[in-house]
């Protein structure tokens, strides 16, 4: 295993098409939900214990080994909004590329046959920690971080914000983050152990993110896609 492969993976650089979305940021500022830093930290901390716990599951068990073709009918019915499952299955697409080319391996190829409009992203980022040689827990932090990271990040366009109030979010939530990424993979363990499958994983959600992604969708003018 290489911590190096899992920098790369979780920077924000990789270029998986993530920086152009809010992770439902951008309603919560119009809505006037989301105003500050306070405010943005509640907002990463509801994300990251439904919606991130969730997505990290389903990134460790792919990094597991479990079968890709039933984690992402597990996204699909863990995710009831047409807008966000769009969503993930896009930025899955944009991940598959990047990640073929930064570590080619027979299983990102078959992932892509098999999904060639994308699978779900949570899938296809677990299954390019395996291709670099990374465990399932790596893969649930790369996707806990990105739950709260990409909100944090697009909060300092949408409103100004300091960049290093930003941060500051980002690292109170630290602890979290590494307990929500021990949790994912934990469980993801116990579904291959008991040979529950795709059930026992976490199926957390947030009901707003959505409603609101829903409703953004439908907006003429928006700075993120989502």
């Amino acid at each position: 295993m290489t911590r190096a492969a899992l920098l790369v993976l979780a920077d924000g650089r990789f270029p998986a098409g993530g920086h152009a979305h809010s992770g439902g940021a951008e309603a919560a500022v119009k809505a006037g939900r989301l105003r500050d830093a306070r405010d943005l930290e509640g907002f990463c901390r509801g994300r990251l214990h439904t919606t991130g716990l969730t997505s990290a599951a389903l990134a460790a068990a792919a990094a597991h080994g479990h079968d890709p073709a039933a984690l992402d009918r597990a996204a699909d019915a863990r995710t009831p909004s047409p807008a966000l499952r769009a969503t993930a299955r896009r930025l899955g697409r944009q991940m598959i590329r990047a990640a073929r080319t930064a570590w080619p391996h027979p299983e990102l190829d078959a992932l892509a046959r098999a999904f060639p409009r994308g699978a779900h992203q949570p899938v296809v980022l677990g299954t390019a920690a395996r291709a670099a040689g990374l465990g399932p827990e790596d893969a649930a932090h790369c996707v806990a971080y990105e739950t709260v990271g990409g909100p944090a990040t697009a909060a300092v366009r949408l409103l100004g914000l300091d960049p290093f109030q930003a941060t500051a979010v980002l690292a109170r939530l630290a602890p979290e983050l590494d307990l929500v990424a021990a949790r994912a993979a934990e469980a993801a363990r116990a579904a291959e152990a008991a040979r529950a499958g795709v059930d026992a994983l976490p199926a957390a959600s947030a009901p707003l993110l959505d409603i609101t992604a829903e409703q953004h969708a439908t907006w003429p003018v928006r700075l993120f896609a989502s």
